[in-house]
Formats: structure tokens, C-alpha cells, sequence
């Protein structure tokens, strides 16, 4: 398939392999009614299916899915929960545990539809860390490719503390990204709903920006990578145009001050776990992506976000366009399909 990539001032068309590095699966609304364990049924998280996001069916049906990624251009997938994402607010952990398991079968069995094609991210609970280490065991070995977790913790359990570290070193053992996606944890989302008016655009923007920093700046300065230095990390849908910001100030105030303050402090300076540990996902995001050849082409992974509202499908070729031209060959290709390749050691198939 031939992709029109414009730069400024010119036209041309050539042969882009597009792969999403976050896409979405659309869960039956009654997958934990008739997958719980008999007597947690009644506790069951239930939803209504008049959603926009059902209107492609390709989010249910994975056959289907591949005549809609066609559609879009799009070669492969990595796949992310969409209704399993308010699994992570839930405060009873068995629940919790029982909930992720039902998905993370269900996720199993769609992707094993198209194995070469289309690749699941599994859910997992943090609450017992012992569990959650054998359901990432379980979901490597049934062949799915990484682990979404909570992006904000419970206040209680902050990523600044050791309690996960038998859980980074698994996740490093058994190559599987770790995923912070956006809309997950105990955070701004559990009063989500008490947030109207001008207050909505607050939560929608300063809050999600200000949870997933402050994950990712407890990941590097209280040295969780530095102790776990195969470990990757995964920012799911936050965008990337805060990114070079927080990155550039962490760099400028650890540079000035880190021999007179007290406490942990990362081996290396911020900016040098992108692309080795740090990976980030975007779709739409053209402030971020005006320099990303000169910050984040080895860090960056373009996504279409199908299908939800704000998907880019069936217009991904436009908005890559649009938001990529400028950008050189060799960047361009990375960020649409071998960084994504790379991470999740994925053969680069050939273009649709």
C-alpha cells in the first residue's frame, strides 16, 4: 500500500509500513459477567453498549479487525484493553486479580486469531506482588507481548518504593514492556465523574500530564531503572510534547543540585533511558512530534488508537502527512515500525 508522506514545499509517495504501537481491543459488556469465578459474578463490572467505540466491529472480532486495519494501512497492532482500563480503580483485590485474569484470557484467545499480525498487552494487578508476577508468567508463556499496569498508584504504594521490584525483575526477565497508560490507577479518574465544565478540561489535561511525570520521574530519580537496566517502560497515550520539557528541566535542576541534596538520585542523566528503557506512544500530537527527530526518533512510537473517538483510523495516512512530513526517512520509518518492532522483538513484516 502507498502512503502520501508531504514535506514542506513537496509531494511525493512512498511505500510506508505502518505499525500502531497502541491500538484497542473493545471488550464484551458482559466478559466478567460470564467469565468471573461463579461467586464474584454479581460483583462484576458492567457496562453499557451503547458506546461510540462499538461502532467497529473489529473491536470485538478480530477477524474483522483485519479488514479494518486495511483499511488504515496498518501492517500490525499492539493491542490494549479499553473497558479493562477502570479494572485498575477497583480497591478489592481479589476482584481486581479475578477481572484481569478474565481479560487477559480474553485477549489470549482474539489474538490468537492473527498471532503474526496482532499483539496483546496483558493486564495486571500490583496489589499482591506475587500474583501479579505468576499472571505475567502466565500471560509471556500464552503469548502475550508486555503488561499494562496502574499508572497512578494507590497514595499507599508509590513507585518511589521498593515494594515492586520482584515485579521489575520479572518483567526484565521475561522481556515484557511495562505499560503506563493514560486513564488508569487511583488517581484523577476516581472522581473523574464529579469534574464538569471548566474543570473537565483541567482533569483532561494538567492532572493526566502531572500523574504520568510524576510515575515516570519515580522510575528514574529513586533508581528503578538503574537497578533493573533491561527493564522497559512504556508511556501509553499521554503524548510526547511534555516529554523533551520534563526531561530538559529534570536534567537542569539534577545538574545543579544533586551534590548538595540529600537522597537517591539516578545513575545517569534523565534524558539517557530514553530509547534503552524509556519508550513513549503518540497519535496525534503536532507539537510534539515538530522535533522529535532531534529528542525522541529512537524513543517514539506512532499509534492510531483505533477505535476509539479519537482514533486517527481510517485517516492515519493524512495525519501522518500532516504531522510527520517534515520529518527525515530514516526518523520517519523508526517511529512508524522499528522501534516498536524492536521493543517488543517483533519480525518487520513487509508493508500492506
Amino acid at each position: 500500500m502507498t502512503t502520501t508522506i508531504a514535506s514542506a514545499g513537496t509531494e511525493g509517495a512512498v511505500d510506508e509500513l505502518l505499525i500502531s504501537a497502541d491500538s484497542h481491543v473493545m471488550e464484551p459488556g458482559d466478559l466478567w459477567a460470564t467469565r468471573l469465578p461463579k461467586g464474584l459474578r454479581d460483583q462484576a463490572p458492567t457496562f453499557p453498549d451503547a458506546v461510540s467505540d462499538q461502532s467497529k466491529p473489529g473491536g470485538w472480532d478480530p477477524n474483522e479487525r483485519l479488514k479494518e486495519m486495511a483499511v488504515d494501512g496498518v501492517s500490525l497492532e499492539v493491542l490494549y484493553a479499553t473497558r479493562g482500563m477502570t479494572l485498575f480503580r477497583l480497591d478489592d483485590v481479589v476482584l481486581q486479580e479475578e477481572c484481569v485474569r478474565a481479560f487477559n484470557d480474553w485477549l489470549i484467545e482474539y489474538c490468537a486469531v492473527s498471532p503474526e499480525r496482532l499483539f496483546g498487552i496483558g493486564l495486571i494487578s500490583l496489589y499482591d506482588i506475587d500474583h501479579a508476577v505468576a499472571e505475567l508468567e502466565r500471560c509471556r508463556n500464552a503469548g502475550l507481548r508486555g503488561a499494562m499496569i496502574w499508572q497512578n498508584p494507590p497514595e499507599e504504594m508509590p513507585f518511589s518504593s521498593d515494594r515492586y521490584d520482584r515485579f521489575w525483575a520479572a518483567a526484565q526477565d521475561l522481556r515484557m514492556p511495562v505499560s503506563l497508560h493514560i486513564l488508569t490507577g487511583h488517581g484523577y479518574m476516581k472522581q473523574a465523574h464529579l469534574r464538569h465544565g471548566t474543570e473537565h478540561y483541567r482533569s483532561s489535561v494538567n492532572l493526566k500530564i502531572a500523574e504520568v511525570m510524576n510515575s515516570l520521574f519515580d522510575l528514574i530519580f529513586y533508581q528503578t531503572l538503574d537497578r533493573f537496566p533491561d527493564l522497559k517502560i512504556v508511556l501509553v497515550e499521554n503524548e510526547i510534547g511534555w516529554i523533551p520539557f520534563a526531561l530538559q528541566q529534570w536534567e537542569y535542576y539534577l545538574g545543579r543540585h544533586r551534590h548538595r541534596e540529600p537522597g537517591p538520585a539516578p545513575d545517569k542523566m534523565p534524558g539517557e533511558y530514553l530509547a534503552d528503557q524509556i519508550y513513549a506512544t503518540f497519535f496525534n500530537d503536532a507539537i510534539g512530534t515538530r522535533y522529535l527527530s532531534s529528542w525522541g526518533a529512537d524513543a517514539c512510537m506512532w499509534s492510531n488508537d483505533y477505535p476509539h473517538a479519537n482514533s486517527t483510523w481510517p485517516n492515519s495516512r493524512k495525519v501522518i502527512a500532516e504531522h510527520l512530513g517534515h520529518l527525515d526517512a530514516e526518523t520517519r520509518t523508526k517511529v512508524l515500525s522499528t522501534n516498536v518492532c524492536r521493543l517488543y522483538d517483533i519480525p518487520l513484516p513487509e508493508a500492506l
